[in-house]
């Protein structure tokens, strides 16, 4: 009769200690007192490019006391070990320092796993074209939920204004007065410039749709690698392969993120993005209980009882553009690969 083997890995190995010869293990932690701060730019493989508060790049790998705790592009932490940048060094991340914002997605809508997207961002700009690829609406509404849910502040850019306008994306988002940036050509705007100064700013959008063209324009020395829109699909190819942050030549940095296809929206809490818009939040006051805001008795529905100095046929459009957003929350994502 032969006898079956399991084949052990590190992991599944456990050594008893000898009795009487081991030291309980304490619950203190060390303080890291020298430890350094810095800023996490990109994230490859558990290996992590830090930039010191100082200007020093430098490699980390993130310290088992951790746990798992996780660490992503935008991140503050603290490092100790070598933080001299030289070559073959590298730190020990031992603290993730306190999150002002985080950007979550999930795979789809019932998955209940959150991924972290970035950190500490302070703005989302959904970047479309007009064509070539076909904007996808679904996807930039998701984004803007995302954003408003995170308490981010999202904007749109258009690219390719050029070669078909953009009335259709200005008539669908004009309501919910999001700023709004259109590129012709290949020159940024300097008005997009400005929203962008000082702040740190995700870019997401579909393959093909010009972030790569965006990100070197405004950075020169980015050098990211552009890709081409496939005339058959019309889908583009994905040229970004991981997250990446860049700092701006006028201050801020732009967090640069692979070409996305589907943004789950599972975590998503519906009060917090009408709380976005303060003089529609105000109108939910008489909605019933768990209202979704988008059913007969929601009080969005009766405008009939406003004021009359009120522009009704304004405030109208404003809402049916909020409830596209929250129904983009339940709609199917789409299926695709995301990021």
């Amino acid at each position: 009769m032969t006898r079956k083997h399991h084949l052990l890995d590190e992991d599944d190995v456990r050594v008893r200690p000898g009795r009487g010869k081991s030291r309980p293990r304490s619950k203190e932690r060390p303080e890291h007192a020298e430890a350094l701060s810095g800023t996490v730019m990109t994230v490859d493989r558990g290996r992590f490019t830090v930039e010191l508060d100082d200007g020093t790049d430098m490699y980390a790998m993130k310290a088992r006391e951790l746990g798992r705790k996780g660490i992503v592009v935008g991140d503050r932490v603290d490092i100790v070990g070598d933080v001299s940048g030289d070559t073959d060094t590298q730190g020990r991340i031992v603290r993730r320092q306190e999150r002002t914002s985080t950007l979550r997605r999930t795979a789809d809508d019932t998955d209940p796993v959150e991924r972290v997207v970035v950190a500490n961002a302070t703005k989302l700009a959904v970047v479309t074209a007009t064509i070539h690829p076909e904007p996808r609406t679904g996807l930039i509404d998701r984004a803007v939920v995302a954003a408003l849910d995170a308490g981010i502040e999202p904007l749109l850019i258009l690219t390719k204004t050029d070669l078909k306008p953009a009335d259709e994306l200005l008539a669908l988002y004009g309501p919910l007065d999001l700023p709004l940036f259109m590129i012709t050509g290949k020159r940024v705007p300097d008005e997009l410039r400005a929203a962008l100064e000082g702040e740190a700013t995700v870019l997401v959008g579909h393959s093909g749709v010009g972030k790569s063209t965006l990100v070197n324009n405004l950075i020169p020395s980015a050098e990211r690698t552009i890709g081409r829109v496939n005339t058959v699909t019309g889908r583009g190819r994905h040229t970004s392969t991981s997250v990446v942050a860049l700092h701006l030549p006028t201050g801020g940095i732009i967090i640069d993120t692979p070409g996305i296809r589907s943004f789950g929206l599972a975590h998503v809490d519906v009060g917090r993005v009408i709380q976005a818009f303060p003089d529609l939040g105000a109108l939910t006051e008489g909605c019933p209980r768990a209202c979704s805001h988008d059913e007969p008795d929601c009080a969005l529905s009766n405008l009939d009882d406003l004021d009359a100095d009120i522009d009704r046929t304004n405030l109208a459009t404003r809402i049916d553009s909020l409830r596209r957003l929250i129904r983009s929350r339940s709609a199917p994502a789409e299926d695709e690969s995301a990021f």
